[in-house]
């Protein structure tokens, strides 16, 4: 079999920089091209004046996937990045002085859903967390941190004498149907239906099997200081600490191969390096449009916009707040959820009356108040994914600024806007930023209860060319892409028979797993 010596990279991401560490860990010559001036990809912020801003993931979950890569590569997560862990997981408002606080602990949240909506309601939901927990230790060895193919090899992983578990995770009922098993106040079936947005999908849609996210999130939320930037940032520095390379400003427009396998890369400046294995951390839809040489077009399936996940429609802006007591992470909800996701997914248009999503990057658990001449402020709500095909328009996005922002007013949160200190991103932008993905956030939607299965894994149709990301097994959001490059590190080295010893794969370490999600998605 093929030594592997030299390995490239393309995109430092976070699927990118974990294959980075774990590869470059192992001895082998990794360099990393990024056609960006810093690492990150989603891990993105803006600047407004002197103040910088995160424009993309907003709280760090999965810690456990963090601290074992570091730990793999001889490094100290901990001391790599500075984190503090959050209390309240969310502030929820539905207008006037309906609030409710979700916690990390369990019995807070219990008393909490009692208080706001009476005792059944609080024991509903402690019956409602066993059956997440139940999902989650269930699908947790066998299919979030391993690779798998089908529902056929999660059963073989699942072992025979565990199929009844398998059943019990009803794949077949939509999350909004498996829900309504629990709660009958509307507003809790709402809020824990929002659940789906974190892959980008409707919980109308979306299986049941996401309500395992319930659970995860009371394993730990993060915040990282100064930042989710600075993950990426400490990523690169401890992929470069264990031997890797990184080229900045550096744009690869096509795959090279010799007719059977991958031999490295073309820049668009016409250099041409050569490695004996890559992979592609960007949305597999960009090698299937062609956007890497047609040779690479066939290494992946291509995705009908029809299945997209959500994008988005957000305001960067350091404004004044008063009025509601913004915590870190805020949603306030519109009044009708199901017109709503009928507006994104079926008439593909902003929602009329959009569920709002603001991150108050200022505070902490407690709320407080802003800094006295403005804070820092992430508002967000979901869009259709077709920045590609029908860009919105002027009006279209100046009818939902409206109503995103009176909601936030009858909710009691009054901004003092400058629109010289916004930053708007749209669809077209985020199509812009990730290419072929027509804004796509997710890879594609979690509808069904095959979507997970239809997610690409770490290795393409094309031998010595691999994939990683967010819009990859296991799925969406910074932790899960960084368990994609793991993966594809574990799977080129297995392929390429290195003598070395191989790395644990992404499953190895940590006995429980946050969030599979990340706030700050819609």
């Amino acid at each position: 079999m093929l030594q592997a010596r030299r390995v490239l990279i393309v995109g430092a991401g976070a699927g990118g920089l974990s294959a980075a560490i774990d590869l470059a860990a192992q001895g082998l010559d990794v360099t990393v091209l990024e056609r960006g001036a810093t690492p990150g990809g989603k891990l993105r912020q803006v600047r407004i004046g002197d103040l910088q801003l995160d424009a993309g993931p907003t709280v760090l979950t999965m810690r456990w996937v963090f601290d074992t890569l570091f730990a793999d590569a001889g490094l100290d997560f901990a001391s790599a990045v500075a984190l503090d862990r959050a209390g309240v997981l969310a502030r929820h408002a539905w207008g006037g002085a309906q609030h409710l606080d979700l916690h990390a602990d369990l019995a807070r949240s219990a008393d909490a859903i009692a208080a706001f909506a009476g005792p059944e309601e609080g024991r509903r939901f402690v019956e409602f967390s066993a059956r997440a927990k139940a999902i989650y230790r269930t699908l947790e060895g066998p299919f979030i941190r391993n690779s798998c193919d089908g529902p056929l090899a999660l059963t073989r992983a699942v072992g025979l004498n565990r199929v009844g578990d398998l059943w019990r995770i009803t794949p077949f009922a939509s999350l909004w149907r498996a829900l309504g098993q629990h709660f009958r106040d509307p507003r809790l079936r709402q809020l824990f239906g929002r659940y789906a947005t974190y892959c980008g999908s409707s919980p109308f849609a979306a299986p049941a099997t996401l309500m395992l996210v319930a659970h995860v999130e009371q394993d730990g939320v993060w915040r990282v200081r100064g930042g989710m930037h600075q993950l990426a940032v400490a990523m690169a520095q401890a992929a470069e600490r264990v031997g890797g390379c990184f080229r900045y400003g550096c744009e690869v427009a096509g795959i090279l191969t010799d007719g059977q396998r991958a031999t490295g890369v073309r820049l668009a400046s016409g250099e041409q390096i050569k490695a004996d294995a890559v992979i592609v951390n960007a949305d597999p839809a960009a090698l299937a449009a062609g956007l890497f040489g047609v040779a690479a077009q066939h290494a992946v399936t291509a995705v009908k916009p029809a299945r997209r996940s959500l994008s988005a429609l957000t305001w960067n802006l350091v404004a004044r707040s008063r009025g509601f007591p913004l915590s870190r992470h805020n949603v306030f909800f519109s009044s009708d959820y199901r017109a709503e996701f009928r507006d994104l997914f079926q008439r593909r248009r902003l929602p009329q009356a959009p569920t709002v999503y603001v991150c108050a990057q200022d505070r902490d658990d407690d709320g407080g108040t802003g800094p006295r001449l403005g804070e820092r402020l992430l508002c967000l709500v979901n869009a259709p994914p077709d920045g590609d095909r029908h860009p919105l328009s002027a009006e279209n996005m100046t009818t939902c600024e409206s109503a995103t922002f009176a909601l936030l007013q009858r909710c009691g949160l009054h901004l003092a806007r400058n629109p010289e200190q916004t930053v708007l991103t749209t669809p077209t932008d985020f199509h812009r930023l990730f290419p072929a993905t027509g804004g796509a956030l997710y890879g594609p939607a979690s509808h069904g209860w095959m979507a997970s299965f239809r997610r690409p894994g770490a290795r393409s149709r094309i031998p010595g060319l691999y994939l990683a990301g967010g819009s990859t097994h296991p799925g969406p959001g910074v932790p899960m892409a960084a368990l994609s490059g793991r993966l594809a590190a574990a799977s080129l080295l297995s392929d390429l028979g290195s003598t070395r010893r191989s790395p644990p794969v992404a499953i190895a370490g940590g006995t429980s797993m946050p969030s599979a999600t990340t706030a700050g998605t819609g």
